[in-house]
């Protein structure tokens, strides 16, 4: 049942290759419709019959050399009407071609269903007549020698060729005939067509978010080269509206280093020199604030470093590190922040953990993770880093004692300023994306889980050198 649904719901959605499809086949059936109304036309203004000069030789001759036998002659003329009465195709007797002969002014064979008030004023003319409301075309000619007039009789009326036609199955029989073969080389046409437009979509689709260099498949079709020349340039401004924002943002962080630098250390000297215990307190909230403001300044322009598009420079330079040597570096480093707190930082590295990357980038990435994990760990604590290889890949975890993320937001974590809900300690929102920008930059992955003591468990792979 939910196949037989998913089935019928692919089939309901707008599909480019069946819209093209039925547009041939409406195409197929107006090309039918104007055949059968052009067979139509010729069949109420030149019927064959009318022209063929053949049927008027023929019984002319079977009634001039038999006249000596006008029975004979009887039966080889309905036989000869008979015969063009079944090749006319007409089903119904009142619009069924009639011939009408006449010798000396005296009918000699006349067709039972002929109308009449049919009369020629002029030999070889087709002529129209309207008998009893119904639309009649007839022709005249003589013998050779003069002495026996035939007249032939077809109908004129555009319906009734209609219904001539019809039942002798030119309208439905080509069309249901040519429909089933037909169909799947015209859906294999339009796949085949569709081809370059395909190879575009998978393209775009395999692109990620700091990808915006111009599409690698050039379409010789002009419309396809003109859509692909429209997502270049929304890529190129797209990419130039990035590069303005990371440059501004940049520059901003870069701006405010200073004066915030200069900041704490002026407050800094007016707390030592401060005798009051309130005002001591005061200075001391004001550096506090300062240190975090310095924090967020230097984590925007790490942010701003780890969003490097592809084209810039910094991207080139990547080079062969040993991951295991830079972890073992920044836990050192950051071992005074993981005493203050009372936190153990456990560590557990494979030998000669190569990768390729940007130093600077991957410095980041550590000392976010571990940063992260110190501060939510609790007093007595202990955060386990491991480094192992796996499958062509460096998989390094850290996993921390902390309250961890609920799975609702462990992917939300990643966008710029957001924070848990329910976080109780201070932040900028800023590290996970930091992380995260930094493992995208190296193609690598990021995954937040929970940890065996409960806490979060943050798993990063990347590609080895």
């Amino acid at each position: 049942m939910t196949r037989a649904l998913a089935w019928l719901r692919a089939l309901l959605q707008p599909s480019l290759t069946r819209r093209l499809l039925l547009a041939q086949m409406a195409l197929l059936g107006l090309l039918w419709l104007v055949s059968a109304a052009l067979i139509i036309f010729e069949g109420v203004n030149e019927h064959s019959m009318l022209k063929d000069n053949g049927v008027f030789d023929a019984v002319l001759t079977v009634a001039q050399n038999m006249d000596d036998r006008p029975e004979r002659r009887t039966v080889a003329l309905a036989a000869i009407d008979r015969a063009i009465s079944e090749d006319s195709g007409a089903e119904d007797s009142h619009i069924m071609p009639a011939i009408v002969l006449t010798r000396a002014g005296q009918e000699i064979y006349r067709t039972p269903t002929a109308p009449r008030g049919v009369r020629n004023s002029r030999l070889d003319t087709i002529e129209a007549f309207v008998v009893d409301g119904v639309r009649w075309r007839a022709r005249t000619r003589k013998s050779p020698d003069g002495t026996v007039t035939m007249m032939f009789i077809a109908p004129g009326d555009w319906k009734n060729v209609a219904l001539t036609v019809n039942s002798r199955s030119f309208y439905l029989m080509p069309i249901l005939v040519s429909i089933p073969f037909l169909i799947p080389p015209a859906w294999l046409s339009i796949r085949l067509a569709l081809r370059p437009w395909n190879r575009v979509a998978q393209e775009v689709a395999s692109r990620g978010p700091q990808d915006l260099a111009p599409l690698t498949f050039r379409p010789r079709h002009r419309e396809l080269a003109t859509m692909v020349e429209s997502i270049d340039a929304l890529m190129r401004r797209v990419d130039d509206a990035s590069r303005r924002e990371r440059a501004f943002i940049a520059d901003a962080a870069h701006e405010l280093r200073t004066p915030l630098a200069a900041l704490r250390i002026n407050v800094e000297a007016l707390r030592a020199h401060a005798e009051d215990p309130g005002q001591r307190q005061l200075l001391a909230g004001i550096v506090s604030a300062s240190a975090r403001a310095a924090r967020l300044v230097g984590q925007l322009l790490n942010l701003m470093r780890s969003e490097a598009s592809p084209g810039d420079s910094a991207r080139d330079e990547m080079v062969a590190l040993d991951l295991d040597e830079l972890l073992q570096e920044r836990m050192a480093a950051l071992s005074c922040l993981a005493d203050a707190g009372g936190v153990d930082l456990d560590l557990a590295a494979a030998q000669q953990v190569r990768v390729r990357g940007r130093r600077e980038g991957l410095t980041s990435l550590l000392d976010n993770l571990l940063d992260n994990a110190i501060k939510y760990s609790p007093a007595g604590a202990t955060v386990a880093v491991s480094l192992a290889l796996e499958e062509g890949m460096a998989r390094l975890e850290v996993a921390d004692a902390g309250p961890g993320i609920a799975p609702a937001w462990r992917e939300r974590v990643f966008d710029r300023f957001f924070r848990a809900p329910d976080q109780k300690h201070s932040g900028s929102g800023l590290g996970l994306a930091i992380a995260h920008a930094v493992v995208m930059q190296h193609g690598g992955t990021i995954v937040l889980g929970e940890a065996a003591a409960g806490g979060l468990l943050a798993t990063v792979r990347l590609p080895l050198a």
